[in-house]
């Protein structure tokens, strides 16, 4: 693994506004960022990149069988009982997920270890699937990278075969805060993998979603809502003013709500409990657990829920190196082995992993000079050398 400085092509800003990556820049800063790009081995991304990955998710479907046997699970992730029922009836169906993406720390030496499972509402996928594709094909054109290179993605295909399988009968809604340009630039893309994939679509802010009298959920034209796509957090929905109709209504969701039991920095304690000493996980306990005190004065603390590194705080022989803010918190918090994230030329990387259909298939680099990645972390293009 290796950070390679490289020129940027002249016109990668026209290019990403020609293809619709409008958020490439964000409050006047660079979030897409080619000045450099991450080179792997072959070995590195099937071995320690791609097969971990498989395996971390096998053991994370491991988990969400038990909780939905076991309330217990659900207790310790302080998911409201009103909700236990369509979350296991969803496991029991076995509604289909749609992508995930593991967020991994890796320095090209040790096993890559697991800082968090974004299962639920994961964004960057067209950057990662579509625009460092286009950066590699026009790199390798004007020799910024070796004629021989190639890149872990076949996100772009295995989204549209995955949408055949998962939209074959219904028409497709796609929902969340479209006021929000990443989030509208996500519903976006993969609006129109779907269309690719042969389904009739219908995109809507998360507000503009009804409900009738009999409980179906409705579109802006009183259309019923049978298959929807959202970006849109589980544990949002449940304490939304509409989540007591989510029992009730016939919405087939995506992510299904098994999903809200991965989406939750919960799971980290629960799979070291599972499976201690994992090469590819890392210590990780509840704050209110004794155990958590195996971890020193030393560790990661974050909240049980929370999204772009808000209220991480990052502790070395106790005293805090660096806290983010923010308004997460309130449903507690776990402790998590401190793993520093590698130093490449002062940038701290963290991989991210991506499944689509449950098969692993390509890799996001985030880097940031704070060693907690947030919402403004660069996103640089990586290559297989």
């Amino acid at each position: 693994m290796q950070r390679i400085a490289c020129p940027e092509r002249d016109d990668w800003r026209t290019t990403a506004e020609n293809a619709g990556f409008t958020f490439h820049t964000i409050d006047g800063e660079r979030y897409w960022d080619e000045r450099a790009y991450y080179a792997f081995t072959l070995d590195e991304i099937e071995r320690s990149i791609e097969a971990p990955t498989g395996e971390i998710d096998a053991m994370c479907l491991e988990l969400a069988g038990r909780a939905v046997r076991d309330e217990r699970y659900l207790r310790r992730l302080k998911i409201p009982e009103a909700f236990w029922d369509l979350i296991a009836a969803s496991w029991r169906r076995k509604n289909p997920s749609l992508y995930g993406r593991l967020d991994l720390t890796f320095d090209g030496r040790g096993p890559a270890k697991l800082l968090e499972y974004n299962a639920d509402t994961p964004t960057s996928i067209f950057e990662a699937a579509v625009f460092q594709w286009t950066w590699l094909e026009q790199a390798i054109a004007r020799n910024i990278v070796p004629k021989r290179a190639d890149q872990f993605n076949s996100i772009h295909d295995r989204l549209i075969e995955a949408w055949k399988s998962i939209g074959a009968t219904h028409p497709l809604h796609l929902t969340g805060l479209t006021g929000n340009p990443e989030d509208a630039g996500t519903l976006a893309y993969l609006e129109d993998t779907a269309a690719q994939a042969g389904l009739k679509t219908t995109l809507l802010d998360i507000e503009e979603i009804g409900l009738r009298d009999d409980g179906q959920f409705v579109d802006l034209d009183e259309r019923p809502i049978a298959l929807a796509f959202k970006l849109y957090p589980w544990e949002w929905m449940f304490h939304d003013a509409f989540g007591k109709n989510l029992s009730t209504a016939p919405t087939q969701w995506i992510e299904p709500p098994w999903k809200a039991i991965l989406s939750n920095k919960g799971i980290l304690p629960l799979l070291w409990e599972m499976f201690p000493n994992h090469p590819n996980l890392l210590p990780a306990y509840f704050e209110d657990d004794p155990q958590a005190a195996r971890l020193g004065t030393s560790f990661v603390r974050k909240p049980i829920y929370s999204r772009e590194g808000a209220n991480v705080e990052l502790v070395s022989a106790g005293v805090t190196l660096v806290a983010e803010q923010g308004p997460y918190g309130t449903e507690g918090f776990i402790r998590q082995a401190l793993a520093p994230l590698p130093n490449f030329s002062g940038q701290y990387p963290v991989l991210g992993s991506w499944l689509v259909d449950g098969t692993p298939c390509g890799l996001s680099i985030r880097e940031d000079e704070n060693p907690i990645t947030g919402n403004t972390s660069r996103f640089l293009p990586h290559a297989i050398l």
